[in-house]
């Protein structure tokens, strides 16, 4: 499993994840949306976390900058 996200896109998915969080265990976000978010945000803070996300991998994309090859 090769890392895909960039540090900052890393970040910005860990403090949505615990934005989420927050408002759910507040009780703000309730019922379905808040089922669906609680998801979303267990999805946000372990690809966060981890430095990949397998959406970004089956649609070819990749938000860290590839290192210049010298020859």
């Amino acid at each position: 499993m090769k890392k895909n996200l960039h540090s900052f896109d890393q970040v910005i998915r860990i403090l949505l994840a615990v934005v989420l969080g927050v408002l759910i265990f507040s009780g703000t976000l309730t019922g379905f949306a808040g089922i669906l978010l609680g998801i979303f945000a267990v999805v946000f803070l372990a690809t966060g976390i981890v430095g990949f996300c397998p959406l970004y991998k089956a649609i070819g994309v990749s938000t860290l900058k590839e290192k210049p090859k010298t020859t």
